[in-house]
Formats: structure tokens, sequence, C-alpha cells
């Protein structure tokens, strides 16, 4: 396996679907890093020369935010919501759905197992 951005790649699969293993790193973004390396797609990763690697390595250290880097932005970001207390912030605080998806059905993504409520009984006379 190759290690690109501190993640181990498949080796056996393309370049551009290899890559996208790494937190950060989508499909497009992926083909565009190859495009610079000048690495075709098409490539499987075992056929790469250590020229070739050391290049994508390159591009994705000097032009990408990926993995530990990343995630802690993105952790930072919701952070910032929640503190100061917009309505976005409150949707993360509460682990409701963030971007306007409706709530009486579905949203169990986010809101989890359902949790019944049982009904008020009835006195009895």
């Amino acid at each position: 396996m190759a290690r690109v951005a501190g993640v181990d790649i498949p080796d056996n699969k393309r370049g551009e679907i290899s890559l996208t293993y790494i937190y950060g790193i989508g499909r497009r973004s992926a083909q565009s890093i190859l495009s610079k390396a000048g690495v075709s797609w098409d490539k499987k990763v075992k056929e790469w020369s250590d020229k070739e690697s050391n290049q994508v390595r390159g591009i994705i250290a000097s032009e990408f935010k990926t993995e530990g880097v990343l995630k802690s932005e993105v952790q930072l970001s919701v952070k910032r919501l929640m503190d100061i207390g917009c309505y976005r912030g409150l949707r993360h605080r509460k682990g409701l759905p963030v971007r306007g998806q409706r709530t009486k059905t579905n949203a169990r993504t986010r809101k989890g197992k359902r949790k019944t409520v049982a009904n008020k009984k009835k006195a009895t006379k």
C-alpha cells in the first residue's frame, strides 16, 4: 500500500479512486491532482513510479488541507457556530438537522433511535 498524507491508499485501484480514501479529497480533487502530477487517472497506484508518487504527495501537501488539519478546522467552525448561538449552532447543539430538512418524519440519522413516549392512562371511576 502506498502512503499519502498519512493514509494508506489501496494499490489495486485506479489512482483517481485511491486518492478519495484521503479525508478532504474527492473525485474532482483527485483528478486535478493527477493531472498536475502528469499521472494518468486510469493508472493503478501499484504501477506508479517513485517520481510520480512523490509528485502526488507534494501537490497534496502544498495545495490541500487533508485529514487532521481539515477535521480540526471543521470542528472549530461548528464550535464557533455553537458559541455565538446562531440558529445553525443551536441545531448542532440539539443534534437536529442543520440544513432545513423536515423533522416530523425522517431525520433519524441526526436524532438517533426512536424514543417511545407513553400516553397518559385514563382514570377509571
